[in-house]
């Protein structure tokens, strides 16, 4: 039954693919004006509706170029408390800026971080505050086209690609399949770490990349866990009993991560980019009391803990012993190399000389 009134959805699809199309074709044309900037901008964003990835592949190329160059990242602070264009500082909070900027702010402090729901003009805001600015990497701006970054990169989730998604409400595709067309480079996100060559051509053939198009693939890697409130590692044995407790798009693949850790792991999830209460501290600390085993621990991800700060003093009260799992990507086929280079020849073609 489910599965047919699904499909009453399907008209809503193609009204909202429609409206889409003509607007894409409008900036396409030139009916809407597009800024470009006189910097490298690299644009990162998916034509789906989260879950694909998206934060460890910006925090990939904040790595590969922050000892080399200036780099900022402006994201549009999706769900926070504030409006309007940001910097962040030392007083800013998630609630502040967003989860994911803030993950940005913690994790790199030697980058400018900034959010701003209009980027065509929080661009000129942030060269105004940070004049030095060499790069700019837009965080989820690939449906944001009053800015044409110099380089687009789009990516898409290997369990739900977007070759074989629709429009949202139908599927969870933002705009029609067509839109891949504006990338300059494709990501096949959470691929297993095993693919072989002969699924690569296969996903190579399925979404068929334009002549100016790269495509790469990436899995993803999970590291040590560490305490979320003083940082320091943390050791539990495989006998653990663990319970999961995120507010993330898709919990599945760092579920499956800590299943082949642990012996005994539950899940309780939140809704994405969830802000918790002093309620769902008790909430979580309960459940994980319940839970069989005598040594238990909860874990989260990097984008949670930056929301749970904000009850630091609940989480004390609570004595709550959580931990924190990072991830990073990693390119698959030994082809990192090839994607750092691909960065690097467009960032060089588009950097402004010295004076200018």
């Amino acid at each position: 039954m489910l599965r047919y009134l699904n499909f009453l959805l399907y008209p809503f699809s193609l009204l909202y693919g429609l409206v889409m199309w003509i607007r894409n074709r409008f900036y396409d044309k030139g009916l809407l004006t597009a800024v470009e900037f006189d910097l490298p901008v690299i644009a990162a964003g998916n034509l789906s509706v989260g879950g694909t990835g998206k934060t460890p592949h910006v925090e990939y190329m904040i790595r590969l170029l922050k000892d080399h160059l200036n780099v900022a990242t402006l994201s549009r602070g999706y769900n926070r408390r504030t409006s309007g264009y940001l910097l962040a500082d030392e007083h800013s909070t998630a609630a502040d800026i967003g989860d994911e900027p803030m993950q940005f702010h913690d994790k790199f402090p030697d980058i400018k971080v900034c959010v701003g729901e209009e980027r065509m003009l929080a661009i000129p805001q942030l060269l105004g505050d940070e004049p030095n600015t060499q790069v700019i990497l837009l965080d989820d701006a690939f449906q944001h086209r009053s800015i044409k970054p110099g380089m687009n990169i789009m990516i898409t989730d290997y369990s739900r690609l977007f070759t074989r998604d629709h429009v949202v409400p139908f599927g969870r595709l933002r705009e029609g399949r067509a839109g891949y067309q504006r990338a300059n480079c494709i990501i096949v996100s959470k691929c297993p770490p095993d693919m072989s060559r002969a699924e690569k051509a296969a996903l190579e053939k399925e979404i068929n990349p334009l002549p100016h198009q790269r495509l790469f693939f990436t899995t993803l890697q999970y590291g040590a866990l560490s305490d979320m409130v003083t940082h320091q590692p943390v050791e539990i044995p495989p006998s653990a009993t663990v319970l999961l407790a995120c507010g993330i798009a898709r919990p599945e693949p760092l579920l499956d991560e800590l299943k082949r850790r642990y012996d005994q792991v539950y899940l309780l999830s939140f809704p994405d980019h969830y802000y918790y209460t002093e309620k769902d501290i008790t909430k979580i600390k309960k459940e994980c009391s319940d839970l069989p085993g005598t040594e238990k621990i909860v874990i989260t991800t990097e984008k949670d803990a930056v929301r749970l700060h904000l009850l630091k003093k609940e989480l004390a009260e609570q004595n709550l012993r959580m931990a924190v799992i990072p991830v990073e990507v990693s390119f698959l086929f030994g082809e990192a190399e090839l994607f750092n280079n691909f960065i690097f020849d467009y960032i060089s073609r588009h950097l402004p000389a010295p004076g200018q």
